[in-house]
């Protein structure tokens, strides 16, 4: 198996989107994504990129990604947001998820960072161990609070 790690390209966005797509289904939710192709081009490659992706190919084909974006801690300072790292079905447990993983941190480290956070699904076992054992502390009393596109409007709309 012949892997590589590196900055994704635009060109990689309609891959990057079918991870994306796997992602959401094996989390039991198809047809939650709604960024398009488009999105991603623009977001990550215009004028201002709202994010970073990293991109695992092996044997050419892109089978993984680390999505990172940056954020600010009021207790902490600079961090940065790991939103999703994804590494399709038929090639788990090849180690395609550690290399992005350390990619990411190493990133992290040299944007001079005070945290890395991310969430994880809590039935999702093998990952929660799978960052527990790289040394993450998965924080089961906090829980994760959204506001969606249709509740913001609703809110507005109340002010």
């Amino acid at each position: 198996m012949e892997l590589t790690i590196r900055d994704s390209k635009k060109e990689d966005m309609p891959q990057v989107l079918d991870l994306i797509k796997e992602l959401a289904t094996f989390e039991n939710e198809p047809e939650a994504v709604e960024v398009t192709v488009q999105d991603l081009e623009y977001d990550g490659f215009g004028t201002n990129p709202r994010f970073h992706c990293f991109v695992a190919e092996v044997n050419s084909k892109i089978e993984g990604i680390a999505l990172v974006y940056n954020r600010y801690s009021t207790w902490k300072g600079r961090a940065i947001h790991l939103e999703d790292l994804i590494v399709s079905q038929s090639v788990r447990g090849k180690g395609i998820g550690s290399k992005l993983l350390d990619e990411v941190v190493k990133y992290a480290h040299n944007l001079g960072v005070k945290r890395i956070n991310w969430e994880v699904l809590d039935w999702n076992e093998p990952a929660i161990a799978f960052y527990e054992k790289n040394g993450a502390n998965v924080m089961r009393d906090w829980d994760v609070v959204q506001l969606s596109e249709e509740g913001i409007k609703n809110y507005i709309s109340r002010l």
